[in-house]
């Protein structure tokens, strides 16, 4: 099975490189792709470079800031074309550790979607506000009640890997998200076209460089934009 590890970047040239080599340290045989929107501080160089040494990198470059929902699609749509069977998301910013890609690939090997799970027993974030926090773990449950509580505690996190059977289910062009709302359409569709999805514990770290993307603005727009994949 040809895994494609799937990494969205804007401005992220302290981080990527790094990234990289410790993706390689825990899975080796896998391959990565960055997406990348457009980056002004030299990202796109540094993946071009270091591609050009190995042959597991690969870069996707987009003409502008689209997004993090169409980079996934993207990367997903360049994945397929290209002969993988299995596509892991994965922040640029080291808050999903790489250290977790083992068991997530030995789940996946029985389910359709595996998930890294802040909120089940095990799970933790590190480094954020009492604030921020809140708004992920109230998103999350306010998810669920929203979409019929399907079984699935960490909605809106974005450490998932999913099969090429899931995404042919889901089917990601019918994907109308866009932002965080993305990874709750995406797992609510799978649950709702059956696959068959687990979670596993991971401690969530704040990034490590550069900076956060992230707002309560685009939390809250989620929340309310979550009525209208319901069905």
């Amino acid at each position: 099975m040809k895994l494609l590890i799937i990494i969205p970047t804007y401005n992220e040239v302290e981080n990527i490189g790094l990234l990289i080599n410790e993706v390689f340290k825990f899975v080796d045989d896998v391959s990565v792709l960055v997406v990348d929107d457009n980056s002004i501080d030299g990202t796109q160089d540094l993946v071009e470079t270091i591609s050009k040494k190995d042959e597991r990198i690969f870069i996707l470059k987009r003409e502008g800031k689209f997004g993090l929902a169409s980079a996934y699609i993207a990367g997903m749509k360049w994945g397929i074309e290209n002969g993988f069977d299995l596509f892991c998301e994965m922040d640029a910013d080291f808050s999903h550790n790489p250290k977790y890609l083992p068991e997530m690939i030995e789940k996946i090997k029985n389910n359709d979607v595996v998930i890294g799970s802040r909120n089940i027993k095990g799970g933790a974030v590190q480094g954020w506000s009492l604030l921020r926090n809140f708004i992920s773990k109230g998103g999350s449950l306010y998810s669920r009640v929203v979409l019929g509580f399907p079984p699935v505690y960490d909605l809106t996190g974005g450490y998932n890997m999913w099969t090429l059977n899931a995404l042919n289910k889901i089917e990601i062009d019918s994907i109308v998200s866009e932002g965080y709302c993305f990874q709750i359409e995406m797992k609510y569709k799978g649950w709702k076209k059956g696959c068959s999805i687990v979670e596993i514990p991971i401690l969530f770290e704040n990034r490590r460089k550069g900076k956060s993307k992230m707002s309560s603005r685009i939390f809250l727009e989620a929340f309310v934009k979550i009525w209208g994949i319901r069905k």
